[in-house]
């Protein structure tokens, strides 16, 4: 059976699957990318130049790594999820001037032009459709605001593709199997299925409203981080 959803049922099932992995999550991530996760989402808070004079917004905030990071810079931050057993683990880790919101992405319970930066980590792929978020990220930034999106990627060299494959497909669901939830961890890397190319996500950004877009790739490209300004 495809492991990936319909797109009338993908907001339902993702919200209920991320309910359900809450609270194996962060064991899982550093498990999977042998810890390299935090050392990315560290390398994208620095070059966005996060600081105490940005309001961040932490979308799909999940268990709160960005959110922590961000209010570590001095930052006042938003952490915002529509998984409600992600939150009350966010709410765990996350000191009170974290502030974190149950709410959709396509509507974001933000006024126009409230922050100074969004950053996103692994969620491009879970959304129902993408455009739209992007349209709403550009709604709440200000001009001139920054964004950033930490997503996977697939290696250009055959070699590393080969081998990127057979974890990333086999490996990382028999891991999840043993230690976590299976159906999840057989969707989440199928679901790579539903990003869009290098090209056609730069297009996206731009009909958003995004310029100077700028990709750089980890791991020998089996993650990227995405930068962008509004125009």
């Amino acid at each position: 059976m495809d492991v990936l959803p319909e797109a009338d049922q993908k907001a339902a099932v993702v919200r209920t699957m991320f309910d359900r992995i809450a609270p194996s999550y962060d064991r899982m991530n550093r498990i999977i990318t042998l810890g390299f996760d935090q050392r990315w989402r560290r390398s994208l808070i620095d070059a966005l130049g996060v600081d105490g004079g940005d309001t961040v917004l932490d979308l799909a905030c999940g268990t709160g790594d960005f959110a922590l990071m961000a209010r570590e810079r001095g930052a006042r931050v938003i952490g915002l999820d529509f998984a409600g057993a992600m939150l009350t683990a966010a709410r765990r880790r996350c000191p009170e001037p974290i502030a974190l919101v149950r709410g959709d992405a396509l509507r974001l319970p933000l006024a126009d032009g409230s922050v100074s930066v969004a950053v996103s980590g692994f969620a491009l792929r879970n959304f129902v459709a993408i455009p739209p978020v992007l349209e709403e990220l550009a709604r709440v930034l200000r001009s001139g605001g920054r964004v950033g999106l930490l997503e996977v990627d697939e290696p250009r060299s055959g070699l590393l593709r080969l081998g990127h494959g057979i974890y990333f497909q086999r490996i990382v669901p028999a891991i999840g199997a043993l230690l976590s939830d299976g159906s999840a961890y057989r969707y989440l890397p199928a679901s790579a299925a539903y990003l869009p190319d290098g090209e056609g996500l730069r297009t996206m950004l731009e009909e958003a409203g995004f310029t100077s877009i700028e990709k750089r790739s980890h791991l020998g490209g089996a993650a990227q981080s995405i930068m962008a300004v509004r125009a």
